[in-house]
């Protein structure tokens, strides 16, 4: 069981401990509503060290990114971001990521936790036609989300004014307390945030220092609950749930990110193969109209047919009702009523368009 550099900090802030994709990760600090309502409403600082980082450097670094992921990398700029897919050859997601342009020859992507070795040995076994070098840096980071209407106050209180000039989904270099931290300007939650790549040892003083300055802000730490709720209300995909090897980008909703006329890339012709087939999937949004909290697996049927199953659901703390989303045989899709098998009874739901907050 791995520990991030500020497991001591969760511990004396009393929060739950568990176990998350084999690191001792905080879930809650105060709870789970009262830290979601802190991101929606003011600032939530979440520790993120647990994700993993993978640099790729060399003559063809853009031609190997743009081959390994589905969205267009041509189109990013030095000290841009970019919201990406990993593919299979068969279709499905090896991961779904953050790709970083510091130059045309290096790239720093951001994967998920559970995927981190998984991703960085799939990188590799695709990197021999190409001149690159791979290094997995995911034990050199600690990383933090600052979330929420007033991240940006906060931050440029503590880290300078030059946090201003950091255009959505792109990211800078910023010097603090002798070290260099790469600020970027994007978040899982939906609200106005920042990642912080900084060096491990650093992460914990950073977090001191943002809640010495941060409590006229009512700054919060904040856990992987809310983190889950706040992006679900979002609805944004959660890998593993959304998205996975059985689930391809095109069926999750993602197909925005997925640019077949474009380059060549891993997946591809699978892609397009699916795009064209009778036969699909689609991914639904829908609020509970009866009592009951959809969860991940349970049934969803139209017109007492089985059409599909939910994903991910919970009761969202923003509007006070349950909400989901679900995959279905696109087939199915008739209406905007569907019914969800809770603990063995119907209850009703209605399809709505996302996010669920506007």
């Amino acid at each position: 069981m791995r520990k991030t550099a500020l497991y001591d900090i969760h511990k004396e802030n009393n929060s739950k401990i568990v176990d998350f994709a084999g690191w001792q990760m905080p879930v809650v600090y105060s709870g789970i509503r009262d830290e979601h309502m802190s991101v929606r409403n003011g600032v939530g600082v979440f520790d993120v060290s647990h994700m993993g980082e993978i640099r790729i450097k060399g003559r063809q670094a853009h031609e190997f990114c743009q081959y390994l992921t589905t969205n267009d990398l041509n189109i990013v700029k030095d000290n841009q971001a970019q919201y990406t897919i990993l593919c299979e050859e068969s279709g499905g997601a090896v991961d779904d990521i953050i790709i970083y342009r510091i130059s045309g020859d290096e790239y720093f992507l951001c994967v998920n936790a559970s995927n981190s070795k998984k991703d960085f040995e799939w990188i590799v076994s695709h990197s021999q036609k190409f001149d690159v070098t791979v290094n997995d840096e995911s034990l050199n980071y600690s990383q933090l989300a600052v979330q929420g209407p007033k991240s940006r106050e906060l931050l440029v209180k503590v880290l300078g004014s030059e946090i201003e000039l950091i255009k959505k989904f792109y990211f800078n270099y910023v010097k603090w307390n002798g070290s260099v931290l790469l600020v970027s300007r994007t978040g899982y939650t939906g609200e106005e945030g920042y990642e912080i790549f900084l060096p491990w040892d650093k992460g914990p003083s950073l977090w001191k220092k943002l809640f010495e300055e941060g409590l006229m802000y009512g700054i919060t730490p904040c856990g992987l609950g809310a983190r889950d709720t706040l992006r679900l209300e979002m609805g944004y995909s959660l890998y593993g749930f959304e998205i996975d090897k059985d689930i391809n980008p095109l069926e999750s909703g993602l197909d925005r990110y997925v640019k077949l006329e474009a380059d060549d890339f891993i997946g591809k012709k699978a892609l397009l193969e699916y795009a064209k087939s009778s036969e699909k999937r689609k991914l639904i949004s829908f609020e509970m109209v009866d009592k009951g909290i959809p969860r991940n697996g349970y049934p969803i049927y139209i017109k007492d047919g089985l059409a599909g199953y939910v994903t991910s659901g919970t009761l969202s703390p923003s509007l006070g009702k349950s909400i989901g989303l679900g995959l279905i045989k696109s087939e199915s899709l008739n209406s905007g009523e569907i019914q969800v098998e809770i603990r063995n009874n119907m209850r009703k739901a209605r399809i709505v368009t996302l996010p669920f907050i506007k």
